[in-house]
């Protein structure tokens, strides 16, 4: 595979690369252009950027591209992506564009795009997109049709007013928490928070920032354990919250200074919704934990895999009525809630964490103990071949034992561990995740790992 490919990937996901080397001003431009000539409903487009130094180069050709195909175009500035996706719906908007790149490193950007209520596009109108694009047949008008630029910069106080018709603010604020924002957009939201609801959020690695990144923006247990834990109980705090730069993952920490597994989010959310209304469905991937299963058990509720990626959920979620599904998400500590139209939203999360532990008089610590233990190791193998068919062929052969499912890569699944080895969508690399009740499978982690090392 070439550097340029393993620094760019166009799919139904979007389009992510490492800015110059793969991503580039063109690819912006044909892309924008391409979802001006998808939009088939009036109204204007959203547009949105995280604070990475790349953002205002890709602002600049989405802006130009979808003005010249005659739409205009309400630019939000620096704020999250679940600040873009309240906005579509809040202005009745044909649809719109964030640029960022969520978790990874600051030299990678991406535009991801959304529909007319805000959510991801389906596989269909994600395919149609990418046709358009390839074919670069764009609807530009005449000059004197252009679109019109705006700029909105209250976009932030809007979000967080919703945020306040849906959670107890009076009784979170007196909560001491602290939260890693990763340079990113969470510092915008939360300063914010502090200044008019006076919540008194501690902050660290609050400056945005464009280029160096504090440390890379994962959501995961070992950057809990890195840069949040330690903190915690020197500051007091009662949990801690560490944010992706887009704020639409997160990950957890205890009050004490325990780092929570990123796979804990979904779950812990799953126990405090399933009792609190009528949907009964958690949707979730192949890829996520197995405690998911015993959780949603314990309220009569059911989990649906699909395969792993927002488009999948987005097909999965338009499968049911709304009022059937208690929320969707994934291992990622991203998560959708009905109350907020299926918006994976860090903040929300975070703000429905506070809320279960406020209800139960519990500490965080508390309610993390009461699940059963389930160990998860993860990891990734560059792909630098086309080898994986025959990867997954061997894969299944040495299984054959397990409960195989096929739809995403390989997932097979035994009474109490399983693995997924997949593809991973947004960059190149071959994913492997193995889960087990109790002690870590490090064995099969390691064996997989060295089988696709082989062949990837």
């Amino acid at each position: 595979m070439s550097a340029a490919a393993r620094s760019l990937r166009i799919s139904q996901v979007g389009l992510r690369g490492i800015v110059g080397s793969g991503l580039t001003a063109t690819h912006a431009l044909e892309f924008a252009s391409a979802f001006g000539t998808f939009l088939d409903t009036p109204g204007p487009v959203i547009l949105g950027r995280d604070p990475r130094s790349s953002g205002l180069m890709l602002r600049e050709g989405v802006i130009a591209s979808l003005l010249a195909c005659g739409r205009d175009v309400i630019d939000l500035g620096v704020v999250p992506t679940p600040v873009v996706q309240h906005a579509i719906n809040r202005l009745n908007a044909a649809g719109g564009v964030s640029i960022g790149a969520s978790h990874n490193a600051s030299e990678w950007n991406a535009l991801k795009f959304f529909g007319p209520r805000g959510s991801y596009l389906s596989s269909a109108q994600a395919g149609e997109l990418l046709d358009i694009y390839h074919l670069k047949k764009f609807d530009f008008v005449e000059w004197d049709r252009l679109g019109k630029l705006e700029e909105a910069g209250d976009a932030v106080d809007r979000y967080l007013e919703d945020l306040a018709t849906a959670y107890d603010f009076d009784s979170l604020r007196r909560y001491r928490v602290l939260v890693d924002c990763c340079n990113g957009t969470s510092a915008l939201i939360l300063r914010r928070m502090n200044e008019r609801f006076g919540f008194a959020f501690i902050l660290i690695n609050e400056r945005t920032e464009g280029v160096n990144f504090a440390h890379d923006p994962a959501t995961t247990r070992d950057m809990v354990a890195l840069q949040l834990a330690p903190l915690m109980k020197p500051l007091g705090a009662g949990a801690g919250f560490l944010f992706d730069a887009d704020s639409d993952r997160v990950a957890l920490a205890d009050e004490e200074g325990r780092p929570v597994s990123e796979e804990m989010v979904l779950p812990l959310l799953a126990d405090y919704l399933l009792p609190r209304g009528a949907g009964k469905l958690v949707i979730t991937n192949l890829s996520t934990t197995a405690l998911l299963e015993e959780v949603a058990a314990r309220h009569g509720g059911k989990v649906v895999r699909v395969p792993v990626g927002r488009q999948a959920a987005t097909d999965a979620l338009s499968s049911y009525r709304p009022e059937q599904i208690a929320l969707a998400g994934e291992g990622t500590g991203a998560v959708m809630m009905p109350r907020f139209r299926f918006v994976y939203d860090g903040i929300a999360s975070m703000l429905a964490v506070l809320s279960m532990m406020e209800e139960r008089g519990q500490r965080l610590s508390a309610i993390l103990d009461g699940y059963p233990r389930y160990s998860i190791l993860k990891g990734g193998v560059p792909m630098v071949s086309q080898r994986i068919p025959k990867l997954l062929v061997e894969l299944r052969e040495r299984y054959s034992d397990g409960e195989v499912n096929a739809t995403d890569g390989l997932r097979v699944a035994w009474p109490d561990r399983w693995f997924h080895v997949r593809v991973s969508q947004t960059e190149p690399l071959v994913r492997i995740i193995c889960e087990q009740r109790g002690d870590p499978p490090t064995a099969l982690y390691e064996s997989l790992v060295e089988q696709v090392r082989r062949l990837a």
